[in-house]
């Protein structure tokens, strides 16, 4: 299964970077550091639709993603058409890393959710340093323990938490911990096959006053129709506006395209 091997591969990850930058050391730095965290859920509160902009090199279902601009020149684009940015931190099947995320940081107002598989509270200290306003807690891979104290955690750092979802069993646990951002993947972490209609069964789950983001197999704005009558009013892309040539087009038109509907 994909999604172990992920996970297999982060937990050989951490080890070798708790040999260079201890666990104790990162939890100092994390809270002595007085940047004060962009609100994400903020920058997603509001009646038309929200965009988080994704930046990733590649992914186990797509490959390498063929990106035409330059880094600086996708950001600048995403500055003035999304509302939040993603950026993978995944090395082995994302290719991405740390010095993206602060590369990209420096470049933007916007807040950024560090979008990883997070494991451990290392990774929630390290957000904490490079600028993180938000971090991904995946249901699928952390138990109830896990899953309440990272999302405390993160809070207590002065950041938010998605907590993301693919099933009414996960959908429940987000809910139980009166998390304000919720996540539904479209898809399976399991075999990476998408379906949109994932968002449509679990949004009639979601608290009034959750923000429901819906990911992945976003690309028409026939699934933008879609998702608005799914009573979805944020989205997270990634593949589209990474191998779109001007991404800010694409995503100026979805937001007409929602607000038209």
């Amino acid at each position: 299964m994909i999604l172990d091997k992920i996970v297999a591969s982060k937990k050989m990850r951490l080890t070798e970077q708790k040999q260079i930058i201890s666990e104790e050391k990162m939890k100092e730095m994390a809270i002595a550091c007085e940047r004060e965290s962009i609100s994400f859920y903020d920058a997603l509160s509001k009646n038309s639709l929200s965009i988080i902009g994704e930046f990733k090199n590649a992914s186990p279902s797509h490959g390498t993603m063929k990106d035409s601009l330059s880094l600086p020149e996708r950001i600048a684009q995403y500055n003035e058409s999304v509302d939040a940015i993603s950026c993978l931190t995944e090395e082995d099947f994302f290719g991405g890393s740390i010095a993206y995320f602060e590369t990209i940081r420096k470049i933007t107002r916007l807040p950024m959710i560090r979008k990883d598989f997070i494991i451990d509270p290392y990774q929630i200290f390290e957000a904490k340093m490079i600028g993180a306003d938000c971090i991904l807690l995946i249901a699928a891979i952390l138990n109830d323990r896990e899953l309440k104290w990272f999302h405390e955690l993160a809070g207590l750092l002065g950041m938010d938490a998605l907590v993301e979802v693919h099933d009414e069993l996960e959908m429940m646990r987000a809910i139980g911990l009166d998390a304000p951002l919720i996540g539904i993947n479209n898809r399976n972490l399991k075999d990476f096959t998408i379906d949109l209609n994932r968002t449509k069964e679990l949004a009639v789950m979601v608290p009034e006053d959750t923000i429901l983001v819906s990911e992945s197999g976003i690309s028409h704005t026939e699934e933008i129709q879609f998702l608005k009558e799914c009573g979805v009013s944020a989205i997270l892309v990634g593949t589209s506006l990474m191998e779109a040539e001007s991404p800010k087009q694409v995503a100026d038109l979805w937001k007409q395209s929602y607000e038209g509907m």
